[in-house]
């Protein structure tokens, strides 16, 4: 199976996308720029959901849900964030259909006209805020904290399974505080939940900072971003978390008379991730024999291939595996026994080193009746015996071993790949060898528009580390003075 798939080294772009399809985590769907999450791709989204939820709800926050259709007029309120989203907005015009009255099929029914065109949610800041409005009178109304997860439609004409699709799974947080330092306060606190829950479940390192401001959020004072880096070199921004100011508040007049008595605007953070996620679990991870998928995150954690030649081999075998099975499940794994009998060995172990199974367990009637087992891990793809007696306590360690073991070769990568440069010749040198560059920015637009114009490198973050990047010098492009460094690099 994995010679289906095309070598990293040869064409890393198709190999992520044979990965994606061989894997059997999504394709391409009928609809133009959308995709189908198939059921194992959609068990991985769904323990990150598991996961990220747990870590919303133990901060307090709570789920709720917000409509899909936002009017028009609502976008139209805050400037910034329309003119952000404006050429990326599916429009609904008509409520209804009818039979063509010109021949087979139906046709718009051009009676059926809306009043107010609705824009299919690309983000809910605009209708949760006008909601918000109705909730929020005093200080005793506040915070409010509320995620939701769903879909989101931004238009893409270049769309890429998971990193980039007209059509994506989301969840949106949206906080709303007394205070600017409550407000701030969260969106710091949540951006570095997602950097917990990537660095420690998806075995991904992010580097934390803040966007410059050409790159922050449509309508946001302040954003946050956990940005990693892929293994052709490029970065990926993988969560970000949005400080709002008073913005929303103010375009949609939500006011709370304070303890003083007095009216005020609320604050608003809001914060979220996606199924990108996924992208970045696989490019960060695989290799070229397919997933390599942190035990956290795999939907079956170990796999069970019997070998036999008779019926009566078959049984024993088997019957061994599902005892296995059962004293594993009992500690919280998640275990398949391969039962098939219409595939051979070699093509199950082909299969499920794949699709990114942690360990791989086989057992024909010899390792029965010496009570051993062979043992293969699939981050080394390395073999061994191992006794059947503790197994599955050794084996609980095992993934916890492979957790750590994908995390530190990531971060080994990262940390080989991220290189201070301080002249503009070495800068268009190594930026095409991929990789973060640490380098000097004066701080203006102009500077970071014309270094993304002739090297097609951004500035993915300011590094929250000061020992890292707080340092005096001068900026890589125009020689001016700089007060820190900032971390450029080509990405997705």
């Amino acid at each position: 199976m994995a010679k289906e798939v095309t070598k990293r080294s040869e064409n890393y772009s198709q190999w992520y996308n044979d990965l994606v399809v061989k894997a059997d985590l999504a394709e391409q769907s009928a609809v133009r720029g959308c995709m189908v999450i198939k059921p194992y791709g959609y068990a991985i989204w769904e323990k990150m959901q598991q996961v990220l939820d747990g870590m919303f709800k133990s901060t307090g926050v709570k789920n709720a849900y917000f409509p899909l259709f936002i009017p028009k007029s609502f976008l139209s309120r805050e400037a910034e964030h329309v003119e952000g989203f404006a050429k990326e907005c599916a429009v609904v015009t008509h409520h209804r259909l009818m039979t063509n009255p010109d021949g087979p099929g139906v046709v718009v029914d051009p009676s059926a006209k809306l009043e107010e065109e609705l824009v299919v949610r690309p983000t809910s800041e605009t209708i949760i805020w006008n909601t918000y409005k109705n909730w929020i009178h005093s200080w005793r109304d506040l915070p409010i904290l509320c995620n939701q997860w769903c879909n989101v439609v931004r238009w893409e004409m270049r769309t890429r399974l998971f990193l980039r699709t007209a059509e994506f799974l989301w969840q949106e947080g949206h906080t709303a505080h007394a205070t600017s330092e409550e407000a701030y306060a969260k969106a710091e606190e949540m951006v570095n939940v997602y950097a917990k829950f990537a660095r420690e479940t998806m075995a991904l390192p992010v580097v934390v900072g803040h966007k410059s401001p050409g790159e922050r959020f449509a309508g946001a004072l302040d954003t946050l971003t956990i940005e990693a880096l892929m293994q052709d070199g490029k970065a990926l921004q993988a969560g970000t978390s949005h400080f709002l100011g008073q913005n929303f508040a103010k375009s949609f007049d939500v006011t709370f008379a304070n303890k003083e008595g007095q009216l005020d605007y609320v604050w608003a953070s809001s914060w979220g991730v996606s199924t990108r996620l996924m992208g970045a679990l696989i490019m960060a991870h695989g290799d070229d024999n397919g997933l390599v998928l942190p035990p956290a995150l795999a939907p079956i954690q170990v796999v069970m291939v019997p070998i036999y030649k008779s019926e009566e081999e078959r049984n024993a075998v088997l019957d061994k595996m599902y005892e296995l099975k059962k004293a594993l499940e009992a500690k919280g794994h998640s275990v398949e026994v391969d039962d098939r009998d219409t595939l051979r060995p070699g093509f199950k172990f082909a299969e499920w080193e794949l699709k990114g199974v942690p360990v791989r367990l086989a057992m024909g009637p010899r390792d029965l009746a010496a009570g051993t087992v062979e043992v293969c891990r699939r981050d080394t793809l390395e073999k061994i015996s191992e006794p059947l007696e503790g197994l599955e306590d050794r084996i609980i360690g095992l993934l916890d071993d492979i957790q750590k073991s994908i995390y530190n070769k990531a971060l080994a990568f990262r940390d080989a790949s991220i290189r201070k440069v301080d002249s503009w010749e070495e800068f268009k040198e190594e930026i095409e060898k991929g990789g973060f560059l640490l380098c000097h920015w004066d701080g203006t637009a102009e500077t970071e528009a014309r270094i993304q114009e002739e090297t097609k490198a951004t500035i993915r973050c300011i590094p929250v580390d000061s020992a890292v990047c707080m340092e005096e010098g001068k900026c890589v492009y125009s020689g001016k003075p700089s007060h820190q460094r900032v971390l450029f690099a080509r990405s997705y």
